[in-house]
């Protein structure tokens, strides 16, 4: 059973139609792109399968269960998290508060137990320190777990983003432009970052990416997304080298 399978996926704005008949599947345990040109209909994809957006056809099956239209809330905690091209920190909140919020999920306690301090709630905080601390360890952010999220450098925020999306415990971690304003160290990194999450946490992954070096490194299937439909499906180099592909991102001679 494919960890995401997509059907006849649409969405209209207006008379624009953003998304038109977008179907994908992706195997448990695969690193897959989806890209295209700017404006093509990527991240409106990935607002479809995370439900900031209701699709107006199609049908979204994760893990054999269908999500179709539902809420943010409850597709994150079906196994969806994601992260975004412009990154969404908790700036004046440290390193470890952050991932900390990802982990409520998992660790949930009332309100009441969390203004009088109860026992249970101190057991919880306890019990999330530790996980939050193995997550940062695992991105080498543990040195920096008391530091603000905002005085990390940008490599660091981008790979904290990643660190509280795991922490929600997902199935399928979609990554959103994660070398966008990367210098090249920092995208190589990032590389070896994407395949360590996915070797360790045996996550499947599916994200936009612009840089083609990074596509070409670490996916092993692509989608093309041009103007709102699938312009080419299938192996990485295969994908690369289809003319049509070529053409949607170079123009015509």
């Amino acid at each position: 059973m494919a960890m995401l399978d997509v059907t006849g996926l649409g969405i209209s704005f207006g008379g624009l139609r953003a998304v038109d008949d977008f179907s994908l599947k992706i195997e448990k345990g695969e690193l897959y792109g989806l890209i295209g040109p700017n404006g093509a209909g990527k991240t409106t994809v990935f607002n479809l399968l995370t439900g900031v957006y209701k699709p107006s056809d199609g049908v979204i099956i994760l893990d054999g269960k269908n999500i179709t239209g539902q809420k943010t809330t409850q597709i994150n905690k079906e196994g969806i998290a994601r992260t975004f091209q412009n990154i969404r920190l908790f700036k004046e909140l440290t390193v470890l508060d952050n991932v900390k919020v990802g982990l409520h999920n998992d660790y949930p306690y009332s309100t009441i137990a969390g203004i009088l301090r109860l026992p249970s709630y101190r057991k919880q905080e306890a019990i999330m320190k530790e996980k939050a601390m193995e997550l940062l360890k695992v991105f080498d952010l543990d040195k920096e777990c008391d530091y603000l999220a905002s005085n990390l450098p940008y490599g660091k925020q981008r790979k904290l983003e990643i660190a509280r999306a795991l922490a929600t415990n997902p199935k399928l971690l979609l990554l959103d432009e994660p070398a966008a304003g990367m210098n090249p160290n920092e995208t190589k990194e990032l590389m070896e970052t994407i395949r360590l999450i996915r070797d360790k946490f045996d996550m499947t992954i599916l994200l936009i990416e612009h840089d083609m070096k990074l596509v070409s490194g670490i996916c092993e299937e692509l989608t093309v997304l041009n103007f709102g439909q699938v312009l080419a499906q299938g192996k990485t180099s295969d994908v690369l080298n289809n003319p049509d592909v070529i053409k949607a991102y170079l123009g015509d001679d």
